[in-house]
């Protein structure tokens, strides 16, 4: 007997349906294709040990199994009750009739529970695209699939729960999620405030521009700055997630199977890779392609920690995602793209000793060494971060200070309202949010200098000896400057302060 059944393969953050024919007739054996890995392969003891412990059998038959299309690669062990359910419809152990209605995804364990899946959000949206009526998929994976509307999501624990439901023997309720209450469960009371910090009020207003332009920033001070802190706290001050955002985020760590239990993510994501990372696990790539932590952090932050202590290859394996918001990840038989458009923040010491430029300090490095620190990041990769700044230690007096800094929510109310007005004004544009994302197309066009204006910055350029790019992150930071002023031009003094922000691109800094 001949049945057929629907699973889903998640490639990049899209899924593709798969269609499970299960052929059952005389002879004896078992024969699966159409491409399957090892983990597929391996399913038939999994699910002949799940069958047999719920009082059921594998048939003692020549089982031929078909995962069409049959030229796409299938992976991973999700596709054990898809594999089970049909070979029990084909050898008319139970009933299936409405069987081609569902998507049925799940990993079995030897007594017929089921263990979670990847990709869970991607294949509910493909389901209900392609008009199936359900999705069956283990409980643990339920929120982030009943995400999706007009689809009956059924969590089950076991494989018992899938087959009484098609003998009608018993009743599964489908969990459904108010999405929009879901989202706007915000908290406004953040983990890391910057109210906790004391002093550093310019490097505060640094990080106020990056947030509200969406602006790479790199920090450069000695060890006990407060570099680090700082940049845990970006996250409170970023503008609340909009509903794209969140199901594009959700998406991707759906897709790495990160999220443990979790419906739709409202928190923008904060990463903070260790330096040993490799550049695979940081762009993403391993023979079956997953997503990197620069993925990862897509519409969040991506904090690199002394970056010169990164892999130099590591860190060039960036420069182009940092340009193009995301990265195309090649293998010979497909190629996936996985969006990464995040916020750079980084922070490293000015010296090996880390108290380069610290007047109270022993000079530990010389000159030489410290060029040669420096040299560790490329002049590329820093041309691609908009704000460099540097950061000192601050005084026992600010310290010991009682008076109560900012908080977080009123940095972020002017935050967002700058980036509204960036929002109204590239409202036309589908791809571009926030002025950072801007080309240079739209640079001559939204930051238009007038003489004196353009004066300073000629001046500048010569003085500092800027590329092109350079000159291009200094009008998109002006720009910003001037939305959080809520003024329609650029001027010389958001141009001015823009030039303060490319500590790294002074002629003598190490000198």
């Amino acid at each position: 007997m001949l049945t057929k059944i629907f699973g889903s393969a998640v490639f990049g953050v899209e899924a593709t349906t798969i269609t499970v024919e299960v052929n059952i007739d005389k002879g004896i054996g078992y024969h699966l294709v159409g491409l399957p890995d090892n983990a597929i392969k391996e399913s038939s003891y999994r699910i002949a040990a799940a069958l047999k412990n719920n009082g059921y059998t594998l048939p003692g038959k020549k089982i031929t199994i078909n995962m069409a299309p049959a030229d796409l690669r299938k992976e991973g062990s999700a596709y054990d009750l898809t594999l089970a359910i049909g070979i029990l419809i084909a050898s008319s152990q139970i009933k299936g009739d409405e069987i081609d209605r569902y998507i049925i995804m799940g990993e079995l364990s030897l007594d017929g529970s089921l263990q979670p899946i990847r990709g869970a959000l991607p294949i509910a949206i493909k389901a209900k695209e392609e008009g199936f009526k359900g999705f069956f998929l283990p409980k643990q994976n339920v929120k982030e699939a009943a995400i999706v509307s007009d689809l009956e999501v059924y969590g089950v624990e076991n494989l018992q729960e899938v087959i009484d439901f098609f003998e009608g023997k018993g009743t599964i309720e489908p969990t459904t999620i108010d999405t929009r209450a879901e989202f706007y469960k915000t908290l406004d009371f953040p983990e890391f405030d910057f109210s906790d910090v004391k002093g550093q009020e310019s490097i505060k207003r640094c990080m106020e521009i990056a947030a509200a332009g969406g602006h790479n920033i790199i920090l450069i001070g000695p060890p006990g700055a407060g570099k680090t802190m700082l940049a845990k706290r970006l996250p409170s001050i970023l503008p609340p997630m909009t509903l794209r955002e969140a199901l594009e985020t959700t998406k991707i760590h759906s897709v790495a199977g990160k999220l443990k239990e979790v419906g739709l993510m409202n928190q923008r994501p904060f990463r903070s890779p260790h330096h040993t990372i490799s550049n695979v696990a940081l762009v993403g790539g391993g023979s079956y392609p997953q997503p990197g932590e620069i993925s990862m952090a897509h519409n969040g932050v991506l904090f690199l920690d002394e970056l010169p202590e990164f892999k130099r290859d590591v860190l060039e394996v960036m420069r182009q995602p940092l340009e193009d918001r995301e990265v195309t990840i090649s293998r010979a038989k497909f190629t996936v793209t996985y969006p990464s458009s995040f916020m750079l923040v980084a922070s490293m010491n000015p010296s090996p000793s880390g108290f380069f430029n610290d007047p109270d300090a022993p000079q530990t490095s010389s000159p030489h060494e410290m060029q040669r620190y420096m040299n560790k990041i490329s002049g590329p990769l820093l041309d691609r971060i908009d704000i460099h700044i540097e950061v000192t230690p601050v005084p026992f007096e600010k310290l010991s200070d009682d008076r109560k800094a900012e908080s977080s929510v009123e940095i972020r109310k002017r935050v967002t309202n700058a980036r509204e007005i960036q929002s109204a004004r590239f409202e036309l544009m589908p791809t571009i949010h926030y002025n950072a994302q801007m080309s240079t197309k739209h640079i001559r066009e939204f930051c238009a200098l007038d003489e004196t204006s353009k004066e300073l910055l000629k001046n500048a350029m010569e003085r500092l000896n800027l590329s092109a790019r350079a000159y291009d992150r200094i009008l998109k930071v002006a720009r910003t400057i001037a939305d959080l002023e809520a003024a329609e031009r650029v001027v010389s003094h958001h141009i001015a302060e823009a030039i303060q922000y490319r500590s790294l691109d002074r002629d003598g800094w190490l000198g």
